[in-house]
């Protein structure tokens, strides 16, 4: 295997097109914070990198702990490591080296994001093991990407604020939300095989309830930024397209039709984070 076709082979286990997802969440902690510290460009280049390690070995770890279910499942069984595509031991490789490149990119920043980083790495580690135990599984991957905006605002700011711990709280409930109904398409095999899962403990029409409330409070928790931190119209303008979105996406998942569920994850999440962060960036600028 060539290096190109290696690196594509790597990419895709971690799926790092996802990075869509928490990447311009994390740069709208970065904007947000702003506010009040000046944003060099060494920050954002190691903001980057750490994103970059931190979700890498988040991944890679997953699709180790995961490797057996996912070799039972139909929608995962040709995924890299149940094909052996990637061996073992160099996606445990791959994890060491991408950990260690979220330490040492934490280090680069300040004191409070290296203090932090081997909690987060750790929690983001833990993530992997919750469907085995406890059907909050959602939320812990809702809290995993919410580090992500209050760890771009610690990163340039050395400190908490109230401001990027709400919207660290709105991409947990927007993430747990959409989680929800990703899990959905797995309800029969998850009952099968022991996986906890909302859905598999309270029901697919619950479970789709249960995400259309998270993605309320999202869209409130984005609203009460509104206030806190006084943006302008361009921020609500944003919020508004951001509200629209993620009805757009509960409408198209229903408990007797999951074919567009796909959709539903992939596009449409992706736009939220991206028109999100363009709008808080307008805003603020």
């Amino acid at each position: 295997m060539d290096i190109w076709q290696r690196i594509i082979t790597y990419g895709h286990m971690i799926r790092f097109s996802h990075s869509v997802f928490a990447l311009p969440f994390a740069f709208s902690g970065v904007a947000l914070a702003s506010l009040e510290h000046p944003v060099t460009p060494r920050a954002v280049l190691w903001i980057c990198v750490a994103m970059v390690g931190a979700r890498s070995a988040a991944m890679g770890f997953n699709r180790i702990v995961d490797r057996r279910i996912d070799s039972l499942n139909p929608r995962t069984r040709e995924r890299e490591l149940p094909t052996r595509k990637i061996s073992l031991r160099a996606a445990t490789l791959f994890v060491a080296a991408s950990a260690a490149l979220f330490i040492f990119a934490a280090s680069q920043l300040n004191e409070l994001t290296f203090i932090l980083a081997p909690g987060a790495l750790a929690y983001v580690l833990l993530y992997s093991y919750t469907k085995r135990f406890t059907w909050a599984t959602h939320f812990f991957l809702g809290g995993a990407l919410g580090m992500a905006p209050v760890g771009g605002w610690i990163a340039i700011t050395g400190h908490f604020s109230s401001s990027a711990l709400v919207l660290g709280l709105a991409v947990a409930t927007w993430v747990a939300g959409f989680d929800i109904i990703y899990s959905c398409q797995d309800y029969h095999f998850d009952v099968a095989h022991g996986v906890h899962s909302i859905c598999r403990s309270f029901g697919m029409r619950r479970a789709l309830e249960v995400s259309k409330a998270l993605h309320g409070c999202t869209v409130g928790l984005l609203l009460s930024l509104y206030f806190v931190s006084q943006l302008g119209p361009v921020y609500l303008a944003g919020l508004a397209i951001v509200g629209a979105l993620l009805a757009y996406e509960q409408s198209m998942v229903k408990p007797h039709d999951l074919s567009k569920v796909n959709k539903a994850f992939f596009d449409l999440n992706g736009l939220v984070s991206i028109v999100y962060f363009l709008c808080t960036l307008k805003a603020v600028l």
